[in-house]
């Protein structure tokens, strides 16, 4: 119900990044997991993971046997930008440059669709070769505005990686390579259907991504950089599980802790109130102009008004009264499920009474 109330907001991309980023640090788990059960200690697998985790740690620190007994390791608070030196920044960008010369790619700061492998790259739209706006908080709707109709689309989390073979650091890799450049890469310099880059701080953007999941590193400067894979994306993750649970999701039980309609089912009861209450209306002055014998058949006139004033109300405040007697909400526009949670069926009831 969260992802929907996301949806209807269109600002389901910062959940999707959260469990796109979820998924890739189980991948790395898995990783892990599978490397100590072929009998090899990640210290002898993976030296450069292994000397970067011992120094500023890391969340995998009990998976990989750096703290055996149990106690976790913190990782470094430093920003993402802040974790290469500035000699390896130079050595990032020299070996961008001789990646671009033997691939055939353009030596860019920030790289484009083309330095995507096959099973990494997104759609390609139009190209008409200017910048967009980046978002400027969290849950900024950008060039997406909530709307009552949604169409629909491709759905992006979780990517889904096959176990058909054993994980290799390619495939951490890839799942690397497809966050950044669906969620993190600047619409600038991707070309993407929608812009479906989310907001972060200064602090925690990442402006590149040098690895590509088609080849293995082939220089110390990136065995260095595809040591952070694992961790690399989790301070961004932290920063976007904290807005939605200080901003959206108070919001999302707000909506469902005063009211139990869709905006669409809220919309279809304004127009059936207003027809109702307009042929209410007609039949009132219809049966007293024309002066209807007997009389008590105005009685029967409460029935369109009823109505009329039930969908009005319904519209207004979001809350269907004869739905909350029946213990039931809405979750998509004319389907219901039972409210379960004892503190919001009382809220409810508290409403609908009033």
């Amino acid at each position: 119900m969260f992802y929907l109330f996301l949806q209807r907001e269109g600002a389901e991309d910062i959940l999707d990044f959260w469990l796109d980023v979820q998924q890739h640090e189980n991948l790395c788990r898995a990783y892990f997991k599978d490397v100590r059960k072929s009998g090899r200690t990640i210290k002898e697998d993976w030296p450069q993971y292994w000397d970067y985790a011992r120094r500023r740690g890391s969340i995998y620190g009990t998976v990989v046997g750096l703290n055996p007994d149990g106690g976790g390791t913190k990782r470094s608070t430093t920003s993402t930008g802040e974790m290469i030196s500035e000699q390896d920044k130079r050595n990032l960008a020299v070996a961008g440059d001789e990646r671009a010369r033997l691939d055939g790619r353009s030596a860019s700061p920030r790289p484009g669709t083309a330095a995507l492998s096959d099973h990494t790259r997104v759609a390609s739209p139009g190209e008409d070769g200017k910048e967009q706006p980046r978002s400027t908080t969290p849950f900024s709707l950008s060039r997406r505005t909530p709307t009552l109709f949604h169409t629909r689309r491709a759905s992006r989390a979780p990517t889904i990686i096959p176990r058909s073979a054993a994980i290799t650091r390619l495939d951490l890799i890839a799942s690397a390579e497809r966050i950044f450049y669906r969620y993190l890469a600047p619409p600038s310099t991707v070309n993407v259907t929608e812009n479906h880059e989310i907001y972060l701080p200064p602090s925690l953007r990442i402006h590149s991504f040098p690895l590509s999941s088609s080849s293995d590193p082939r220089n110390q400067a990136e065995e260095t950089l595809m040591a952070q894979i694992p961790d690399l994306f989790h301070a961004q993750k932290e920063y976007c599980f904290r807005a939605m649970e200080q901003d959206a999701f108070p919001r999302f039980l707000r909506s469902k802790a005063f009211g139990n309609l869709t905006p669409v089912s809220a919309l279809v009861r304004l127009i059936l109130g207003l027809i109702t209450l307009w042929i209410g209306l007609a039949a009132a002055f219809s049966l007293i102009f024309l002066d209807v014998q007997p009389k008590s058949k105005r009685f029967f006139l409460f029935i369109p008004f009823a109505i009329a004033i039930l969908c009005l109300v319904s519209h207004q405040y979001e809350l269907d009264p004869l739905l909350v007697f029946l213990g039931q909400s809405e979750t998509t526009p004319f389907r219901t499920l039972t409210i379960r949670e004892p503190y919001v069926r009382k809220l409810l009831l508290g409403r609908a009474i009033w």
